[in-house]
């Protein structure tokens, strides 16, 4: 039976890992085995972790020109699949190349971006190696502190996944640093844990490294032998391994050896060979340190040309090092106390950018949601223009028995109205899109229009619907009467949706005032079903409706209350309920209300101030614009069609108008952009008023449109709303005192 090709990918690549740790020879033969499969397959996943093993193995033996070109390619795959892990992997890779080419800061970099990522993943495997690579750049630069802070950050995430030789690799470079620091003790200790750890474990590449550091700590103690056994056997497992890095160090510290033995030759013979050896692989910190301690050696000896050739290349290596930014950074105290700083800023910078992208996905999920608003407003109030204003025109010419009928028809169209209306104004509050729009009302007036509008309900019910209204209340206030509409008529149609018995009852009283302003109370009474006293937290939540009371035949969107307590809260206020099972209930509110005088029309119903106005209609529905044409003709009004937005600026050129009416949605061009042109462009109507008529309730958002229209008017039509507005513009206004 064949195995799966993607299963044997994934087990060549894991005994690849696996086996690096005794033959990487074999993990190279392996990984390239698995790369072969993946490009056969078209795998990006398995192509992207076969190059990352490959620059990893690449790395170790030394080949840095070929590891980093592995690891940029491995980035391309993981980058078409959004694989963070798998980038991080790869930079982690290059981050290694830098370091071990002593470009500490590029290096430290990377490995902060690595470390970022395998933190956000809780990859504790890959987070312990970060930390004890980052451990290393901050030795080589002489930031000890910061050193041992990445060590022991290191030994504790391997603990929580119990890996024991990534502990034991921390354990070899702090016992370094504690040999360093003089602390022999300790250092012996835990050289000998992490030797006994990767004995256990079979880690040759690991036992190599240990056994060097045991190396030094005899070297310290003048245990020579015991030294020069550990260095050789460590070298011997470096060389085996190909492990470049190891080797380099092994020679230059077994040449430091053989001075501190007195045995000049052997010293001079190992240090040239770490010399060439560093200079193949590019190890800067090896080909340094050994031609300075060459040119000590033949110094001392008095072989001053020897002396002086070894003391010359010591500096031209310095001078290239300063030139390329590593040993700047490795001599420059300046730079190590800001290498926390740089750790910080990187984090910060990765923070932002995080931040950055969540605003920018923010941003695209409004604008979606916004482009949908605006959709589902056009789609669906479009048709119910069309019903409601025939519906209107109808009950003129309808007789009784028609005029109930179009009332039934006038009250279902209405009603779904609402619904619709309550679904795109809790999305308008939600977003914070809604404004208060202040303006003299007579107050009166408006309360005795919104009982009106709901007295049919009630008495449809068998409810009695009661206004109790105070003397002391002045004639008009300043306020926005939409949204005083839409809180009362949400808390009036829920009274009489929610009781079968009683009444209904609108009191509004005043609580206190002054010259200026009144304090008033707004309170709708019902002798309904009441709400249980556990509901009350959570009454005015969207799409909220007490099961224990709902049935079908209440019905609604469950959006009204907290379209309510939005719209409350935008006048500074806040709703309160009291209710009692099978009494009833109270929603009550306080809002401050300014005094004013009133603007009224002189001539409100007269249907003769609008006789032979001439109006351009931009309208690309045709039954709507069938519709809106016979209610203009109805007050006197010769209307012209425009289908769209380009017909309405070629009329606009021919012929001067009284009002402009603008549909915003239409083919060939959208009535902003035909508003825009006939505001900015030489023709008769560059002062014309222009009205949006649009099913779009976002439409009036749009502020960079705004300045060229008088107004906007919402479909449905609402036939006293246009009136007023034609109205306004074409009849002289009066001021009337209180």
């Amino acid at each position: 039976m064949l195995q799966d090709p993607k299963l044997h990918i994934n087990a060549l690549l894991k005994e690849a890992y696996q086996t690096r740790i005794a033959d990487l020879q074999k993990s190279e033969k392996l990984a390239k085995k698995a790369l072969k499969l993946s490009r056969q397959l078209y795998s990006a996943d398995g192509i992207g972790r076969s190059l990352n093993q490959l620059s990893l193995f690449c790395m170790i033996q030394g080949n840095y020109k070929t590891s980093v070109k592995y690891a940029k390619e491995a980035i391309k795959h993981f980058a078409q699949l959004g694989d963070e892990i798998g980038i991080a992997n790869a930079k982690y890779n290059i981050a290694g190349v830098y370091y071990k080419t002593n470009n500490y800061h590029s290096g430290l970099i990377y490995l902060m971006d690595c470390l970022g990522i395998y933190k956000k993943y809780g990859d504790y495997h890959n987070q312990a190696l970060a930390e004890k690579s980052l451990g290393t750049i901050y030795e080589y630069i002489g930031d000890t502190k910061s050193a041992i802070r990445s060590y022991e950050q290191c030994i504790e995430v391997a603990r929580k996944i119990s890996d024991v030789n990534l502990i034991s690799n921390a354990y070899n470079p702090l016992s370094g640093i504690y040999l360093k620091q003089g602390k022999i003790d300790k250092a012996l200790k835990l050289i000998e844990q992490s030797i006994a750890i990767k004995t256990k474990s079979g880690d040759i590449r690991g036992l190599a490294f240990a056994l060097y550091g045991r190396a030094k700590i005899y070297t310290k103690t003048k245990q020579f032998y015991e030294a020069e056994r550990d260095f050789k056997a460590a070298l011997k497992i470096h060389t085996h391994e190909k492990e470049t890095l190891g080797t380099a160090m092994a020679l230059y510290k077994l040449g430091f050896l053989y001075y501190e033995m007195s045995k000049v030759d052997e010293a001079k013979k190992t240090l040239k060979e770490a010399v060439l050896f560093s200079e193949r692989y590019n190890i800067i910190i090896v080909q340094f340190k050994s031609n300075y301690l060459l040119y000590n050696i033949f110094k001392q000896e008095k072989e001053t040309a020897q002396a002086l050739e070894y003391l010359e290349k010591y500096l031209r290596q310095k001078e290239a090092v300063i030139n390329t930014q590593t040993l700047k950074v490795i001599e420059n105290y300046e730079y190590i106390t800001r290498v926390e700083a740089i750790e910080n800023d990187a984090r910060a910078q990765k923070e932002k950018a995080e931040i950055l992208e969540k605003k920018e996905i923010a941003e695209q999920t409004a604008k979606i949601k916004q482009d949908f608003l605006s959709t589902m407003s056009h789609e669906i109030r479009t048709p119910l223009n069309a019903v409601i204003t025939i519906s209107s025109l109808l009950a003129d010419h309808a007789d009784n028995g028609g005029i109930e009928l179009i009332d039934s028809l006038k009250f279902a169209s209405n009603s779904l109205l609402l619904i619709i209306n309550d679904i795109l104004d809790f999305t308008k509050l939600d977003a914070g899109k809604v404004e208060l729009n202040f303006k003299p009302t007579s107050f009166r007036t408006l309360i005795n229009q919104i009982t009106r509008t709901y007295e049919k309900m009630a008495l449809g019910k068998g409810l009695e619907a009661r206004l109790k209204f105070d003397d002391k209340i002045a004639r008009s206030y300043e306020l926005d009467e939409t949204k005083i509409s839409q809180i009362l008529g949400n808390l009036i149609s829920n009274g009489i949706k929610y009781t079968d018995v009683g009444s209904v009852e609108l009191h509004i009283n005043k609580l206190s005032g002054d010259d200026d302003t009144d304090v008033l109370r707004f309170a709708i009474h019902d002798t309904g079903v009441g709400i249980p006293e556990d509901h009350f937290y959570k009454l005015f939540d969207s799409f909220s409706q007490p099961k224990s009371i709902t049935t079908r035949k209440q019905g609604g969107t469950g959006l009204g209350l907290a379209i309510v307590k939005k719209l409350v809260q935008l006048h500074n206020s806040e709703v309160c309920v009291k209710s009692e099972i099978g009494k009833g209930s109270v929603f009550h509110f306080d809002l401050v209300l300014k005094k004013s005088l009133i603007t009224e029309q002189t001539i409100q119903r007269n249907y003769d101030s609008l006789m032979n106005r001439n109006i351009l209609l931009a309208e690309d529905n045709m039954i709507n614009a069938l519709v809106a044409r016979k209610l203009l003709a109805k007050w006197g009004i010769t209307a012209e069609h425009a289908k769209n937005g380009l017909e309405a600026i070629a009329m606009a050129k021919e012929k001067a108008y009284d009002v402009i009416l603008m549909d915003i949605h239409m083919p060939e061009m959208n009535g902003f952009d035909a508003a825009e042109h006939i505001r900015n462009n030489d023709n008769p109507n560059t002062l014309t008023p222009i009205f949006a008529l649009t099913a779009d309730i976002t439409a009036e958002y749009q502020t960079q449109y705004a300045n060229y229209f008088t107004g906007f008017l919402t479909k449905p039509i609402e036939i006293d709303k246009l009136h007023r507005a034609l109205v306004g513009q074409l009849v002289p206004v009066r001021q009337v005192g209180t």
